[in-house]
């Protein structure tokens, strides 16, 4: 939470049923602030509401909802919501929602629209991970780079995009929990080539504190957000094996590219991003929560049975 007294904001929030943007709404609610969400079912309004937010019923393709509940917010936008499969039907749905809320929000007043980016957007092993770096047109995730243009590009907002790390936490995150239903079900835990290489990830919370800070407090441009504590490819599929009873094994590439697909190759990249921007503009202090311990003693469970 922000260490800063603000008077209460009204922010809405696109993806706040997701596993970040339902911990991002329970800390704006608890920095006090006033919370609107958009809700595609009503199954995702009534969490919203249990949360202490107010639905507003879309989804990301409904572009007349989000923009005129962007112009609606009073204080901030964010867009939490992710898709990190994409597809050329999802790329353009979510390109065209940010072009829907950048242009809801855009006003006199310059209100905040943070956008939920990635640090994949640097390509595969890249030599500069600075914010002021030039992105690559070949990544895991090209539809980032092309949002964060539209957000950082359009006139009268203050576009913020955040480069997240790998989120951890609370139990979640699609790829941790899917690499952990992998080994329980195919009984080992496996990781690519020599393992060796190293992400930096960052707590869901922390990311959440990061949000709150720059609504509050917004500063326009690019940020890194990443935790202190690294991780290796190899040590995560041994907490995963600890925690599931079975043995880590190594595959090759292609191996995993056969299984997989393509996509399988940003895990055998190394990322050395750092949060000095963010430390400095927000005064954000990330904790030194180790994902490997949290899988191995923390908040990850194995799956159900079926």
């Amino acid at each position: 939470m922000s260490e800063f007294s603000v008077p209460t904001m009204q922010i809405f929030v696109i993806g706040g049923t997701g596993y970040f943007g339902s911990v991002l709404v329970e800390h704006l609610r608890t920095a006090g602030h006033a919370v609107t969400a958009l809700a595609r079912s009503e199954q995702s309004a009534a969490r919203l509401r249990a949360a202490g937010a107010e639905p507003v019923a879309g989804s990301i393709t409904d572009t007349a909802v989000l923009r005129a509940a962007a112009a609606a917010a009073a204080d901030a936008v964010v867009y939490a919501a992710s898709d990190y499969t994409p597809t050329a039907q999802s790329t353009e749905d979510e390109l065209a929602a940010v072009r829907a809320v950048t242009e809801g929000a855009a006003g006199a007043a310059a209100k905040p629209v943070v956008y939920t980016s990635t640090g994949l957007v640097y390509g595969f092993d890249p030599v500069d991970v600075t914010e002021d770096a030039v992105l690559p047109e070949v990544s895991a995730q090209p539809v980032k780079a092309q949002a964060e243009r539209i957000v950082l590009g359009t006139a009268g907002i203050t576009g913020i995009a955040v480069r997240a790390g790998l989120v951890f936490g609370r139990g979640g995150t699609g790829l941790v929990t899917g690499l952990i239903e992998a080994a329980a079900t195919n009984g080992v835990a496996t990781y690519i080539g020599d393992g060796s290489n190293a992400w930096y990830p960052v707590h869901v919370d922390d990311l959440a504190d990061l949000y709150v800070r720059a609504i509050e407090h917004p500063v326009a441009g690019v940020f890194n957000a990443v935790g202190s504590v690294p991780f290796t490819f190899r040590e995560l599929a041994g907490a995963i094996g600890d925690l599931t009873g079975t043995p880590s094994v190594s595959v090759p590439l292609e191996a995993a590219e056969a299984q997989m697909g393509p996509g399988v190759r940003a895990l055998t990249t190394s990322t050395h991003l750092l949060a000095t921007k963010a430390r400095s503009a927000y005064g954000w202090r990330p904790s030194d929560r180790s994902l490997v311990e949290d899988v191995r003693h923390g908040s990850y469970t194995l799956p159900p049975r079926p």
